[in-house]
């Protein structure tokens, strides 16, 4: 067996009606179609990628996410174009997206460039680049390192 990819990442935001607004925003830019809009559910589908939020349980704590909490570290979608990047980057900074590191080169493959944000919650994303197919080739190989920090 040989999986086809990744079918959809679900998060769960602790402001929803403020991370619907948000997502909103970000998943159409980055080609996502809006699937389902209801109350407590928000879901994107395109590029063989689905993502989603949900509101918290009712009766569930409020808190901020923790990157370095057990569970999610953070989310990245990958795009086609190095100059991608920084058309993302400019778009979330006239957003008010939290950027944790503007568009960089980063040694997890040859040539490997992202931005590092954050949604309302404070949830880890990143969009990147890597040239060719990178180390999802099959057979890939690059060296991993960097710092997601």
């Amino acid at each position: 067996m040989e999986v086809n990819g990744v079918a959809h990442i679900f998060i769960t935001a602790g402001d929803f009606a403020r991370s619907r607004a948000f997502y909103r925003r970000l998943l159409p830019f980055l080609g996502l179609k809006p699937v389902m809009d209801a109350a407590g559910t928000y879901y994107c589908v395109g590029g063989r990628t689905g993502f989603g939020v949900r509101a918290r349980p009712s009766g569930a704590a409020e808190e901020r996410f923790d990157q370095g909490r057990v569970g999610l570290h953070h989310a990245c979608f990958r795009v086609r174009e190095r100059e991608e990047v920084d058309e993302a980057h400019a778009f979330l900074a006239s957003i008010g997206a939290a950027i944790v590191h503007p568009p960089k080169e980063d040694d997890w493959a040859p040539g490997y460039y992202s931005v590092l944000f954050e949604d309302p919650d404070g949830v880890r994303l990143e969009i990147n680049h890597v040239p060719g197919q990178g180390l999802l080739a099959p057979g890939g190989s690059g060296h991993l390192g960097g710092n997601w920090s």
